[in-house]
């Protein structure tokens, strides 16, 4: 993983990580333990769905850079349905406090969004890369006049 993407990825999951610690606080002392178990649970989830949708996301760019923004859609499509499926697996649960664990997975999963938004608007990133440096004398300088 190249250091840029490793950047990115730790400007989306700090904020992540410090939106989850917040919601665990917050929840220990609204609902108890168990809310805090279940907002840290939340937090551990999104941050490996979308850590690992990340991953698989720079992975795409590098090998089929055409498919790049059609397989971003789809796998965000792809992680708020897994999400759903965690919220609905976890609804009756008794290790944790369900409504806990879902308001801390629906703001930690948009506290990421946001964190990779803003990551990549302030992010000068090359649109083309240059062929030569520059001063170099092309191969080819065309015919001569």
């Amino acid at each position: 993983m190249r250091s840029e993407d490793v950047r990115f990825l730790m400007q989306a999951a700090v904020p992540t990580a410090v939106a989850g610690a917040l919601a665990a606080a917050v929840s220990a002392l609204v609902v108890g333990s168990k809310g805090a178990v279940g907002a840290v649970v939340a937090t551990l989830v999104v941050m490996l769905f979308m850590g690992i949708g990340f991953v698989v996301l720079q992975r795409t760019a590098k090998s089929l850079p055409h498919l790049f923004q059609a397989m971003g859609l789809m796998l965000y499509a792809a992680q708020i349905l897994l999400l759903f499926v965690f919220l609905a697996a976890f609804k009756n649960t008794t290790l944790f406090h369900p409504k806990a664990f879902a308001i801390t997975l629906v703001v930690t999963t948009l506290v990421w969004i946001g964190a990779q938004t803003r990551a990549h608007m302030k992010a000068k990133i090359l649109y083309v890369e240059p062929d030569s440096v520059k001063g170099d004398k092309p191969d080819n300088p065309g015919p001569k006049s």
